[in-house]
């Protein structure tokens, strides 16, 4: 059962805590966020004639830390207007307040003594029932919850987010001896289902897990970079990507995080281990001094790395942990590393440099060696079972593999012995593990090793994994070299895209009208999703740039009506179609999502037609449909001009959502769309819509006239777009596609409020969309976004 929580308390309005507010108000619970009042007046306060008793000094830092919000990056807010639903306040007149909330999260000063005060405070004033946290990153939460009643311990326990709130997915949740289990259960459910997060449930240990075996591993990275002789570039050449890690690595990461942060965690538990553990989270002089420097990261310009210069001549400089001076970097060249950017797949990956004898291996195994064994000590001391510990790193941290499951990658027979061989020791359970004959901490069919077998994975019917059902043949309707069709199960089939980043090309366009043909006769509905990076960036620019170049622009324009018939298909399907994006839905991959009968999208969907971007239009169909979507439910005789320009606006400027609610507020998301907080669930989301819209009856839409602007609509939005060509603001070539843009949207040349058909509008795309591919200017802007990744302005 979910905790039915509507309003919410945050004590603490700084970054964590004004981040975790922010969160909760994305996801429409209102939040009081409450801080300690000022103790001094500003000069400010002072000429406007306030009082240290004034509500405005008082709630001065909650008003600051709500301020702050609009301008931190990545955003914290989902859209603006969700701060709206954060009242502010002070923890000295406000406290009454906190007895009309459900759950009360504090994330003031990480001092004991404090926190049970504040607590001894709080619970004054609580209703009987309000679930108490603590966000602690490392206090014993059974000590803050000492002279409590039985009933706040009962309702109290840790929930330890991760900073930023809003973007990291793991959540740990840390119950007291004293924890209701069913307490733990239902705010376990809320935080998965309403939070959108990664539960792993952690023991009352110093740093709990991800940053016990986090800054565990860091540390260790440290010493075996001092110990072979690396530099900090060298070092994050290789624990990014290449061994599974996020691209800042090490250093990167720790500049973003703050080394003053880092060097807190760390001595949190350095301060209550003992012997060698002790010793390593006592980090080395050369990160002290330069902590005591104020060189602590990107907050303040220098780190491990300094930028120096602007424009061309700006440079990216390395800190020299020996002289403390900045110096050029330079990434590590080695064979094994070379080997293992060639080698296919992560356990490949791995095991290359793993047990590669060159500097790059020896510090690669030197780190894996210390940190799996560590991962392993701790096991029964900070966790449950070693799914909690590698879930936690892979979604507190950002990696692609957990300590165990990096082991199976590397082999953990084979990586014992050599532990071994070298004189370390290997916790007594992984060595019974091996010898009564299980060779690895997970299996292929869904289980993991505990307590001497293997049982199943802990696995949740809203978990489901597209990447795992498309490797089983038996699931397998249809398939070609671009998508899967699978069975979903409960009469719905599942479209998966295979292609390179999920883009669309001709393969994934039939299985699409395989898959929606198949489902009309055998299926009640058809769910688009797939587990990437993103749900799909778009056409193949590259074929398409190809075919330009070679002059074929009747395949160009074969290709695109099938496209465009394509999503045609989609929207006109007898049986309901839902789209399950996440992450990049730009271009094509918007194009699909719009003519669906439903989007059920991931709450960080960042959707938008960006092909002005490279010289064109939308061509498969994404001009129509928002223009469909946005005068969907407009009154008849309203005036379409403001939307028609609202339309051409978005795709003109190339206009993603941040977020799916902003996404929304673009107009690509609709009132028949839901968005999901937890982005693994979105294909189950979109299996149940599916279902939903069948046991209703469902009927595709009727095709209707379109009514559009027409000729003066066109004027209109043209003279806009001229407007910025004579400022300067836009190019020649910006306003021959602006042109062309407007022409589409508006219909082309018929009177104003015309009623046209959908392929009429069709062919307009297509038409312009071809016309501009042919454009030199066009064909540049494309190549050098292949190679640079980024737009040309020409």
């Amino acid at each position: 059962m979910t905790t039915h929580i509507q309003r919410a308390a945050v004590l603490g309005s700084g970054v964590m805590g004004s981040g975790i507010a922010a969160h909760l108000a994305n996801l429409g619970i209102n939040v009081l966020l409450l801080d300690l009042p000022a103790k001094e007046l500003t000069d400010e306060e002072k000429a406007k004639g306030l009082t240290l008793d004034h509500p405005q000094v008082r709630n001065r830092q909650a008003v600051t830390s709500k301020q702050k919000l609009f301008k931190q990056k990545p955003a914290p807010l989902a859209s603006k207007e969700n701060a709206q639903r954060i009242e502010v306040g002070n923890l000295e007149d406000d406290l009454h307040k906190l007895g009309d909330v459900d759950w009360i999260i504090e994330v003031v000063v990480e001092n004991l003594d404090v926190k049970k005060q504040l607590f001894e405070k709080v619970e004054k004033h609580t209703k009987p029932g309000t679930i108490v946290s603590s966000n602690t990153s490392g206090i014993s939460v059974n000590a803050m919850v000492e002279g409590r009643s039985d009933s706040f311990k009962k309702h109290f326990l840790g929930t330890h987010f991760f900073n930023p709130p809003r973007y990291l997915h793991l959540l740990e949740i840390i119950p007291t001896e004293d924890t209701d289990p069913n307490v733990l259960a239902s705010v376990k459910a809320f935080a998965e289902d309403v939070l959108g997060k990664g539960v792993v449930e952690a023991k009352d240990t110093p740093n709990f897990i991800g940053n016990r075996i986090g800054t565990y591993g860091l540390l260790v990275s440290v010493e075996q970079m001092e110990q072979h002789g690396l530099t900090i570039s060298e070092v994050d050449s290789i624990t990014g990507p290449l061994i599974g890690r996020p691209k800042s690595a090490t250093f990167r990461t720790l500049d973003v995080v703050g080394l003053d942060t880092f060097m807190h965690v760390a001595k949190n538990v350095y301060d209550q281990v003992d012997g060698e553990e002790k010793e390593v989270f006592d980090p080395p002089a050369f990160m002290k001094e330069i902590t005591e420097k104020g060189w602590i990261g990107a907050k303040v310009g220098q780190g491990f790395y300094m930028k120096k210069g602007k424009g061309k001549d700006k440079q990216i400089l390395e800190l020299d942990p020996e002289t403390l001076e900045y110096r050029e970097g330079s990434k590590l060249k080695s064979p094994s590393v070379e080997m293992a950017k060639q080698a296919k797949g992560k356990a490949a990956k791995l095991q290359t440099l793993a047990y590669a004898d060159d500097k790059a291996g020896q510090f690669t195994w030197g780190t894996l060696k210390k940190s799996l064994i560590y991962s392993a000590e701790k096991m029964s001391e900070i966790a449950n079972d070693v799914v909690a510990i590698d879930n936690a790193m892979k979604w507190g941290f950002g990696w692609e593999l957990g300590p165990f499951e990096v082991w199976d990658a590397i082999g953990v027979k084979k990586s014992v012995e050599k532990m071994e061989a070298e004189g370390e020791t290997v916790p007594a359970w992984v060595k019974e593990m091996l010898a009564s004959g299980h060779d690895s901490f997970y299996t292929k069919d869904g289980k993991f090793y505990q307590n001497g077998e293997y049982v199943a994975l802990p696995k949740s019917e809203k978990d489901i994994d597209v990447s795992v059902l498309i490797k089983n043949e038996s699931n397998v309707i249809k398939k070609n070299a671009g998508a899967v069709l699978t069975d979903l199960g409960d009469g719905i089939a599942g479209l998966t895209f295979t292609s390179p980043n999920n883009s669309i090309g001709l393969d994934v366009i039939q299985m699409m009208d395989t898959a929606i043909k198949e489902v009309e006769e055998n299926y009640d509905g058809l769910v688009i999703s797939n587990k990437g990076k993103n749900f799909c960036v778009g056409a193949n620019l590259m074929m398409m740039l190809m075919e330009a170049q070679d002059f074929a622009f009747d395949e160009l324009d074969l290709v695109i009506r099938k496209f465009q018939q394509m999503t045609t298909n989609i929207r006109y399907s007898k049986k309901p179609v839902v789209t399950a994006p996440f992450q990049m839905a730009l271009g094509g991959g918007a194009e699909i999502c719009m003519p669906s009968a439903s989007i059920q999208a991931s709450s960080e969907t960042y959707m938008g037609l960006v092909e002005v971007g490279v010289g064109l239009i939308p061509g498969g169909g994404g001009n129509k449909e928002l223009y469909l979507r946005s005068i969907e439910n407009v009154p008849k005789g309203t005036d379409l001009q403001p939307i028609a320009n609202k339309v051409f606006e978005t795709i003109a400027m190339a206009k993603v959502g941040t977020s799916a609610q902003e996404s929304k507020e673009n107009g690509f998301l609709a009132d028949r769309d839901d968005i999901v907080a937890n982005h693994r669930q979105v294909t189950w989301s979109a299996k149940r819509k599916a279902m939903e819209l069948a046991e209703k009856g469902y009927r595709p839409p009727v095709k209707q006239p379109v009514r559009v602007v027409g000729e003066t609509g066109y004027a209109t939005m043209r003279l806009g777009a001229e407007g910025l060509k004579l400022s300067g603001q836009i190019s020649d070539h910006d306003f021959k596609i602006a042109e062309k843009l407007a022409f589409v949207i508006a219909g082309g040349r018929v009177p104003k409020n015309s009623e046209v058909d959908e392929q009429y509008l069709l062919d307009l795309e297509r038409e312009a969309f071809l016309s501009l591919i042919a454009e030199p200017k066009t064909q540049m802007r494309m190549q050098h976004m292949l190679k640079t990744g980024k737009p040309l302005r020409n």
